[in-house]
């Protein structure tokens, strides 16, 4: 299976359509659809249904597909460390992490070290903690931020000098908004909107439930999310109440939402992690160096 050909496919799986995805590879139509043949052939499945105007992705395609993005990613990533090995120092730096208002840290770093170095780039993956230590673990990814408590055994990391308080995110006409803290009496009867990461990594380690006490399994989640800025959407329109972080939905005083932490007070730390033995690239080895100098009197 050649790498080229995985692009061909990618970019009909993309555009949609043969035609349109032979003209943006400056291709003829029946080169890449013999191309596209010989895959079918190769891999003994059918990856399209072919209509006049579009294919449509079967489940093997599919499958092929997610598959293909990581290898090309990987490929690509590959292809950049080599070209970073210079005495310049340049390339790409890959981080993943879910929000948090800590990336704050990380950018002061990138900042830093772009006025040494300024043709290293960065590319940021938003994702869970199970989404950030995948791509982790396939070397996609250099670096994840991960939300404590989580997972470090096969990981080399550092404390992020930040804390992610906490709390409920609601409307300002609410009448919850006249407390200055949320305390679990509050919760028990009301329609909550709660992050899916949340719900893995501080609800099942029982940081919440702890918090919350013996009527946690009573708690009514009306719906679940991985974007806090579509949860505020939700909590704006009447929804409920988003359990999320402080930092990251704008409850400015132009916003129609607010803010309000939990009590007791609920913070969770944060790690910056690698993977053992992991071969840096130039760019990535010197963005290490940085973050260890900057954070590691945490």
């Amino acid at each position: 299976m050649e790498l080229r050909v995985l692009r061909y496919f990618l970019a009909v799986a993309r555009v949609g359509s043969i035609t349109g995805a032979a003209n943006f590879l400056n291709l003829t139509q029946p080169t890449l659809s013999r191309q596209l043949k010989d895959l079918e052939q190769e891999l003994g499945k059918i990856l399209f249904i072919r209509s006049s105007h579009s294919i449509i992705l079967t489940d093997e395609g599919m499958l092929l597909r997610k598959r293909a993005e990581e290898i090309v990613d990987l490929v690509d990533k590959l292809e950049a460390e080599f070209r970073s090995m210079e005495e310049t120092i340049s390339g790409d730096v890959y981080i993943g992490g879910g929000e948090t208002d800590a990336m704050k840290q990380i950018a002061r770093v990138g900042k830093g070290l772009h006025l040494q170095s300024p043709q290293i780039r960065y590319h940021l993956y938003s994702g869970n903690e199970d989404d950030v230590t995948e791509r982790l673990d396939k070397g996609l990814l250099d670096f994840g931020i991960l939300i404590q408590p989580a997972d470090l055994s096969k990981y080399n990391y550092i404390n992020i000098p930040a804390k992610d308080i906490w709390g409920v995110v609601l409307r300002k006409d609410s009448a919850l908004a006249s407390k200055d803290a949320i305390q679990a009496d509050d919760l028990l009867n009301a329609p909550l909107i709660c992050s899916r990461q949340a719900m893995k990594q501080t609800f099942s380690k029982n940081e919440f439930a702890d918090w919350f006490g013996e009527d946690f399994d009573k708690l009514n989640i009306v719906t679940t999310y991985n974007l806090a800025y579509n949860a505020a959407i939700m909590v704006e329109e009447g929804i409920g109440y988003a359990v999320t972080i402080d930092k990251i939905v704008n409850t400015s005083s132009d916003s129609n939402l607010c803010f309000r932490p939990l009590e007791p007070r609920l913070e969770s730390g944060l790690n910056i992690v690698w993977k053992k033995h992991h071969v840096f690239s130039a760019a990535a080895d010197m963005f290490l160096k940085e973050i260890r100098e900057k954070f590691s009197n945490f």
